[in-house]
């Protein structure tokens, strides 16, 4: 069929509907993580308010019906009419895209969002919002709801007109939206998820109180927990290392301002191997650094060098030693506040602003030479220096180990025949690793695949905990050395992305403890040695099926108890039931159909939602303290449970 095209055919998107013909463009996913980018906005307004100095409590709570509130005792939203739109300043903000306090320095110096779209966008994908008003002496209550009207779409239409209830000696906003379900997937807030953050920015904004309420939670004493840090960033940093061995109780801090940037650091140095770095501006998590990174890591290699030889422990004839070395068990938390930060990608990962970069030199080299230069601090400085140098002698020691592998073709394709079966592709992006545990399963696979795209890589026995060892003990690991090799993009300091030979990384154990070690050892090692392949969303999870229910011609496989559940009563009567212990124990064709075809398997994909909290994790599970590893896995044996939103521990103040 012929059809026209003239202007009557353009469609013209007004107010809020567009964003809810494309909620992508503005929330980037419809899926959970675009669920929570919702209360994300609304708690970061709030945020906004505490940062700036309007207000020191916010209250966060997910209600029985599925709705979410935010409360902050600030200013209030602004309630009088706007100049030229003749509506209040309240519906300005949640019913005109592009609207807001944000776009000048005036009402808030510094601040994450930027856009002015937050808040209506949360309008434009709920249900219904409810917003109250405590400013003045008085109470204000609007609402809006979105629906259609002969086939039109109203997107977030006020109910009335902004009203005044009452009188008040409070002040702040309370907004309450319930997200709509015919947009997203699945509407229910993830209460572990949501105490994360705002445990994180309590943190951040030290001296703020932050309570958070789960109606849904049955036990009452489970329902409301409260984050308050007098420390601030100090405290985050203790809790990270909460279950690492410290080399110094008291957190090294520094802050400072020039122009109109700010930035506070705190670090602590452990006896571990890695380098665990969180930064953010604006209270929004930089994963992926940036300028202000840049600055505190030029700034404090610098300052340790020119300490170094200060005290001897560096001659004039040896070289300065590198960043990496001075920051080997390092956990650094890094603030920097900006007027008008420039985020690199849509998700705000790298700060792009250059000036920033020389500011925080400057704070860093300043107040850490002060730091060095205090009597008190030199035991814990000398420490750092002795540190840093048998670093480089390992980093070094590893250097010449993965240049005589090459040499020997170690870390080529050699040591790999007999192990990797490849792939024929040769387009990275469409191939796909397999890292499976045993021959038997190893076996099975390699018959099951689709050779054309999908490798597979047998493990021969346990890898090593990446998290206990230093770099030259992981290289000498045959399984990791293998490993490595199937990727092309060597590791640590060494690591290039653009080498990846496959781009989905797909970790294939069987459903049980030994499965699920093997499973979390090879994450522990991704996350330490190679964090921008995690970062980047090449690592899943392969997820098997647990039994298989059979009934004459018809086959269900079941990956949960649930869909057993359910495949039972579908099948009726007579049918018969497989427990898989294995992967060894599925024929090639029964693992190609439940596991390997890309149209009918399960994948789940490895990411960093909380850089943080991952970190904290890792150390709780993998590192060499028992206790609070048993007391983790006690509190949480049950992983369907739903009725808590239990935290790790916080530590004990020193």
């Amino acid at each position: 069929m012929t059809q026209s095209y003239n202007a009557d055919s353009i469609q013209v998107l007004e107010g809020l509907e567009a964003v809810r013909m494309r909620p992508g463009m503005y929330i980037g996913t419809t899926s959970s993580r675009g669920l929570h980018h919702l209360l994300w906005e609304i708690v970061d307004n709030a945020i906004d308010e505490a940062s700036n100095g309007f207000a020191d409590e916010v209250r966060v709570t997910l209600h029985q019906d599925g709705s979410a509130s935010v409360f902050d005792n600030g200013r209030g939203l602004p309630v009088d009419e706007h100049p030229t739109l003749h509506i209040s300043g309240v519906e300005v903000i949640y019913t005109k895209l592009h609207a807001g306090g944000k776009f000048n320095n005036e009402n808030y110096s510094y601040s994450g969002g930027l856009h002015g779209v937050g808040a209506s966008v949360v309008n434009a994908l709920s249900r219904w919002v409810s917003i109250d008003v405590y400013r003045d002496w008085s109470h204000y209550r609007i609402g809006f709801e979105s629906r259609v009207e002969n086939g039109k779409v109203l997107a977030g239409v006020p109910t009335g007109p902004l009203q005044k209830v009452g009188n008040t000696r409070k002040k702040g906003s309370l907004i309450r939206f319930l997200p709509d379900d015919t947009i997203f997937e699945d509407t229910r807030f993830n209460g572990d998820q949501v105490a994360r953050r705002l445990q994180e920015l309590a943190y951040l904004n030290r001296g703020l109180m932050i309570t958070f309420t789960d109606e849904r939670v049955k036990d009452p004493a489970l329902r409301e927990k409260t984050f308050h840090y007098e420390g601030g960033i100090s405290d985050f940093v203790r809790y990270l290392n909460a279950d690492k061995t410290t080399l110094h109780d008291e957190p090294i801090y520094m802050e400072g301002q020039r122009d109109a940037i700010i930035c506070r650091a705190a670090i602590q140095y452990t006896d571990g191997y890695t380098e665990s770095m969180f930064s953010y501006v604006n209270n929004i998590p930089t994963g992926e650094g940036g300028s202000h990174e840049t600055g505190f890591k030029a700034a404090f290699t610098k300052a340790m060098n020119d300490y170094a030889r200060k005290i001897g422990a560096l001659k004039e004839k040896d070289n300065n030693l590198s960043g990496e070395d001075f920051r080997e068990g390092l956990t650094c938390v890094l603030i920097a506040m900006v007027k008008n930060p420039q985020f690199e990608g849509q998700t705000k990962g790298r700060l792009g602003n250059s000036e920033v970069r020389p500011a925080v030199e400057a704070i860093i080299a300043e107040k850490l030479a002060d730091w060095l230069d205090n009597l008190k601090n030199q035991d814990i400085a000398t420490q750092i220096v002795q540190k840093a140098i048998r670093a480089a002698q390992v980093r070094e020691a590893a250097r010449k180990t993965r240049d005589n592998a090459r040499k020997a073709n170690q870390l080529e394709a050699a040591p790999l025949v007999g192990k990797l079966s490849a792939c024929r592709g040769r387009k990275a992006e469409d191939n796909e690793l397999f890292i499976v545990e045993g021959d038997s399963a190893g076996g099975s696979a390699k018959q099951g695949r689709d050779s054309r795209f999908q490798a597979i890589l047998p493990l021969r026995g346990k890898p090593l905990n990446a998290e206990k060892k230093r770099l030259d003990q992981v290289l000498a690991n045959e399984e990791f050395r293998s490993l490595i090799t199937a990727l092309g993009t060597s590791i640590d300091d060494g690591f290039n992305l653009q080498n990846l030979k496959y781009h989905k990384i797909i970790i294939l154990s069987d459903a049980d403890q030994d499965g699920a070690h093997i499973r979390a050892i090879l994450l522990t090692f991704f996350y330490r040695y190679m964090k921008d392949l995690v970062a980047a969303g090449h690592v899943y999870i392969g997820m098997p099926p647990l039994y298989k229910v059979q009934k004459g011609s018809n086959v269900w496989y079941a990956y949960d108890d649930k869909e057993l559940s359910r495949f039972t009563k579908l099948a009726g009567k007579g049918y018969s039931l497989q427990r898989y212990k294995g992967l060894g124990e599925m024929n090639p064709e029964q693992l190609w159909a439940t596991t390997m075809d890309p149209t009918q398997r399960k994948l789940m994909q490895v990411t960093i939602e909380d850089a943080a909290q991952a970190d904290r994790l890792i150390t709780i599970l993998m590192g060499d303290k028992v206790e609070p590893r048993r007391d983790y896995i006690t509190a949480h044996a049950d992983f369907n449970r739903e009725d808590s939103f239990e935290l790790p521990p916080e530590p004990t103040q020193q």
